[in-house]
């Protein structure tokens, strides 16, 4: 028996990455999977595919998660196709990384609605689903960057960080209805986009983390399953960093 058995799953930018594992977990767990990609048709195929090769059920959306209207229309299909949605990670996220004082307001404004705007967006697309369930989790994708800050990062850190403030909200409004709402902080997670970096500079960033590795994306995927399923049924409001000590 899975720990999501009969669940339905919202994972927003989920075609690579730590959004890729966390719904091949939801999947090995017993839940039926609603995912979004925005650009990579052809990628996500491949995942709808992969999903479902086992016999899991799963379905690939093209939706842009900052606009709000799409991110209604979005949960609207996922009801009409699965009959409610039990779990929202709230994953889609860019960077636009640059000093504050070159950084346009373009690039601001993009890493914002991407990282922030849509979390809102698809948050209160699906409360009223869940209020009518009388049940919920919704899991919204931090970084440790939103709580410590980083050079380079004052876009990206502000949306991590206004997602934080964003989630004790959310849990302390819906918390009677028992929808919960939980922030997830990934420190430094290994991914294809790491892959590229000089591998000195990614053995420095290791030697500084206490565990002495980076983490993996399904390192970030077993929290997001813990925080989906009825194990966490008295865990709201909260931020769990997956660092691997970085943060201690």
């Amino acid at each position: 028996m899975g720990l999501l058995d009969g669940k339905v799953a919202i994972i927003t930018g989920a075609s690579r990455g730590i959004g890729k594992a966390i719904a091949q977990r939801f999947i090995e767990e017993g839940a039926k999977v609603a995912f979004t990609y925005l650009s990579s048709e052809e990628k996500a195929k491949a995942l709808e595919a992969e999903l479902t090769a086992n016999g899991g059920e799963a379905k690939g959306f093209k939706s842009n998660a900052s606009d709000f209207d799409a991110a209604q229309k979005l949960v609207d299909d996922v009801v009409e196709a699965y009959g409610t949605v039990d779990v929202l990670v709230n994953n889609a996220g860019i960077t636009k990384d640059n000093l504050l004082m070159r950084m346009s307001e373009e690039d601001w404004d993009e890493v914002i609605n991407t990282n922030l705007k849509s979390a809102f967006n698809l948050t209160k697309a699906v409360i009223r689903p869940m209020l009518k369930a009388r049940q919920g989790s919704i899991i919204n994708m931090s970084s440790v960057v939103g709580v410590s800050g980083n050079p380079g990062q004052a876009n990206y850190a502000a949306s991590k960080a206004g997602m934080i403030g964003f989630t004790k909200s959310v849990a302390q409004e819906l918390g009677s209805r028992n929808i919960r709402c939980n922030a997830i902080a990934p420190g430094f997670i290994e991914t294809e986009m790491t892959a590229a970096l000089d591998e000195a500079v990614v053995q420095g960033w290791r030697d500084g983390i206490p565990m002495k590795r980076g983490g993996t994306p399904v390192d970030v995927a077993n929290t997001t399953v813990f925080l989906a399923s009825d194990l966490s049924g008295y865990v709201t409001g909260q931020t769990i960093n997956v660092c691997g000590g970085m943060l201690t």
